[in-house]
């Protein structure tokens, strides 16, 4: 049942464009806990095959099911995230010689900036998916924009939650050595959004309209790494500054420009939301913005004296 019910909710394309991303995280899981190198054999090509096979299963019938779509894909964003986190900590220690030298907090950062960044690389792709590409959302379907779902965009969402949901517990943990209050609230405002969008389905296309703004967080996090490498006064350090300097002007300051347009033009239809939702679709972006001026500046700061520097 679970099969059919997701091919009748979602389109073909839906299905071809998220698969790879679920069957990915599913090896790259089984794949860190045995690292020893073997020669290949055609028992254990046929035991990936096998296991790849019942991978699309899972996915397919339990995952993408539609009863369990809210509470699969919270769980499986907390094991994408326990997956990114270990597997960044592996790889670091044989790779990368720095690693090996940081206090163990740092470590646990730059854990954890690898998983948001794995979190952001998936979640732009699905938003930038859904709002561009995907008919979700276009002018051609019928109905409110504001309650347009689909098993994909509320699994996508899902697995959203269950990042902020790690993310948000690992920052209050180690308060405030990986993260202040600006952190906390950022996370808690972003949970509460995107949970409210994914468990009622309402106001999913201006959740990912902000959620396209993640497309920043790899820039913040490399130059994390950077400076934490040592590597401030490098060319790489200089180039992702003015890297990030630009993403941010566009996706968290002229995109969300064009989102309370969009939200200006559409309002008659946020005007049908529940009370609840219709104060997160008017606030949370609202809230966001300023945060988003709040550190632009910074940004803007910080690449004025690395430019200063380099005259």
């Amino acid at each position: 049942m679970g099969i059919c019910s997701f091919l009748l909710s979602s389109t073909p394309n839906h299905s071809t464009i998220l698969l790879p991303f679920f069957v990915g995280f599913l090896l790259w899981g089984f794949l860190a806990t045995d690292i020893h190198v073997m020669q290949v054999s055609k028992t254990s090509v046929m035991a990936m095959k096998s296991y790849r096979y019942q991978a699309e299963l899972l996915v397919k019938d339990y995952l993408l099911a539609d009863p369990f779509v809210p509470y699969t894909s919270v769980l499986f964003g907390i094991f994408m995230c326990k997956v990114a986190y270990d597997v960044t900590q592996l790889i670091s220690s044989f790779y990368f010689k720095v690693y090996a030298s940081l206090t163990k907090i740092q470590q646990i950062e730059w854990n954890n900036r690898s998983m948001s960044s794995a979190h952001a690389f998936f979640i732009t792709t699905m938003s930038l998916y859904l709002v561009f590409v995907s008919d979700l959302y276009s002018g051609r379907r019928e109905g409110l924009v504001t309650f347009r779902s689909s098993n994909i965009s509320t699994f996508a969402l899902g697995v959203s939650v269950g990042y902020f949901i790690t993310d948000l517990v690992m920052i209050v943990w180690l308060y405030p050595l990986i993260g202040g209050m600006e952190y906390v609230c950022h996370h808690i405002l972003s949970l509460v959004a995107v949970a409210y969008a994914m468990l009622t389905g309402e106001g999913q296309l201006y959740t990912y309209m902000v959620l396209i703004s993640e497309a920043t967080t790899p820039g913040v996090n490399l130059r994390w790494f950077l400076d934490t490498a040592g590597m401030k006064r490098s060319n790489a350090y200089l180039v992702n500054g003015i890297v990030m300097f630009f993403a941010w002007l566009v996706a968290r300051i002229l995109w969300f420009m064009y989102l309370f347009y969009h939200i200006y033009v559409h309002y008659d239809s946020i005007m049908q939301m529940h009370a609840f939702g219709y104060l997160l679709v008017l606030g949370v972006p609202a809230v966001l913005s300023v945060m988003n001026m709040m550190w632009f500046g910074k940004i803007l700061r910080g690449l004025r004296k690395q430019l200063a520097k380099r005259q």
